[in-house]
């Protein structure tokens, strides 16, 4: 006798559930400007690994700009970082965002807004607009400042 497998499912009856519960609005940081994204992520990131290496984040905004969550998104090496925009709106969709915020951060102190980095906004940006969430700005951090894409009117 033949060894059959059963058939579990038949085409098209995966299915996908997506859960997120959003914390309490009266619990949420508001984000009002690029200080206050900076003063919120540095909450959020570990200190110890700014001057190492390259990281990015995006935070997770309602319409309100009252911070869903906040996540690290790409991990680098000393000097450079290339993000998944993919994984960026996955977590958009899941938190139900209106709004994001990208940072990265730059170990070597250096504060200037690179080629690539504006390259990199820009794709990001525009699959933004496709999802009709807002990509209120990018901020570069480091282990003593930032610098604000949106503040330099480079968005």
């Amino acid at each position: 006798m033949k060894n059959k497998l059963p058939m579990l499912h038949s085409f098209g009856s995966y299915v996908v559930e997506l859960c997120y519960k959003r914390p309490m609005v009266c619990e949420m940081y508001h984000i009002t400007c690029a200080e206050d994204a900076d003063k919120y992520l540095r909450l959020f990131i570990d200190a110890k690994q700014l001057d190492l290496r390259e990281c990015f984040w995006v935070i997770l905004m309602t319409n309100a700009n009252n911070i869903l969550a906040i996540s690290e998104v790409a991990t680098g090496t000393s000097i450079g970082v290339q993000p998944n925009p993919k994984y960026i709106f996955q977590l958009a969709l899941l938190t139900n965002a209106s709004a994001i915020i990208v940072a990265h951060s730059h170990p070597s102190g250096n504060l200037n807004i690179s080629t690539s980095d504006i390259k990199e906004t820009r794709k990001i940006s525009s699959i933004a607009k496709a999802m009709d969430i807002t990509l209120l700005d990018h901020i570069i951090i480091t282990s003593e400042s930032f610098v604000s894409f949106a503040q330099e009117n480079k968005l």
